[in-house]
């Protein structure tokens, strides 16, 4: 079904509304060893918690726009999303594993969609106590507060997060111009510390899901960065494949350099 729009604001509220709640939820579990079951083959944790978050998303943001289509990780999914040009694409937690292990870097991410591209998005990281968010056509904001990526620094390394495999993809003698930090494991929240610019930008591999990216993609975007594939394109999402291949993030001045010396 079509959605005709210009403004999402109120979408925004919803969905930052319902993401709150559905961290409150989750917060309650956190540090409580809540059970835990691995799928795809024993690769991925997903917690009691992940459930509960994401029965209460699907309750309030459903119930409140019965004719949007609906995209979660911990939601079987459904064809009929796509013939909706307009959809919720949620991640109840995003980085299950840091917070299974009382790690507080992961967050809620919830977006809604239209024709392939977001138009709202948040992140709430309970445990933080920290919140992002984005509309098209608006600021990004943390906690209420206006966002922006880094700006260039002369003679100064490139902080971004990857993994030590994603480093290697990077050209040897360029390695010298970067500064990694400590992996944070929730792919979402890295999206997020490029927005806000404490890292320059990050790479992320292959097989990342609409519902790592989605929100952050936005928030990162409205911030004055963007994510990319490896041709600089942005992705476009709920498609029938929701996964991706390997991306580049950060403030446009980062992004250069990084797509140059990448090594796919």
């Amino acid at each position: 079904m079509d959605v005709q729009k210009e403004n999402w604001q109120d979408d925004l509220e919803l969905i930052c509304d319902a993401a709150r709640q559905a961290g409150e939820i989750a917060l309650g579990f956190f540090g409580q060893s809540p059970e835990v079951w691995w799928k795809n083959e024993g690769r991925s944790p997903v917690s009691a918690a992940d459930f509960a978050a994401n029965d209460r998303l699907q309750s309030l943001l459903l119930k409140a726009r019965p004719n949007y289509g609906w995209l979660s990780e911990e939601t079987d999914d459904d064809a009929a999303r796509l013939s909706c040009e307009t959809l919720f694409v949620i991640d109840p937690i995003d980085g299950t594993r840091a917070f299974i292990n009382g790690e507080k870097t992961w967050c809620v991410s919830v977006a809604v969609v239209h024709r392939g591209r977001p138009v709202a998005g948040v992140l709430v990281a309970p445990a933080l106590e920290e919140e992002f968010s984005a509309v098209r056509n608006g600021p990004a904001l943390k906690n209420g507060e206006p966002i922006a990526v880094s700006e260039p620094r002369s003679g100064e390394p490139l902080s971004i997060a990857a993994a030590e495999e994603m480093v290697k993809k990077l050209e040897q003698d360029f390695r010298r111009q970067i500064h990694r930090i400590r992996h944070v494991p929730s792919l979402a929240y890295r999206l997020a510390m490029v927005a806000e610019g404490r890292i320059d930008g990050t790479i992320v591999r292959r097989n990342s899901h609409d519902w790592d990216l989605v929100a952050a993609d936005l928030i990162l975007e409205r911030a004055g960065g963007r994510l990319v594939d490896l041709d600089d394109r942005p992705l476009v999402y709920n498609r029938e494949a929701v996964t991706h291949g390997m991306l580049c993030a950060g403030a446009e001045h980062a992004l250069d350099r990084l797509m140059r010396h990448l090594v796919p």
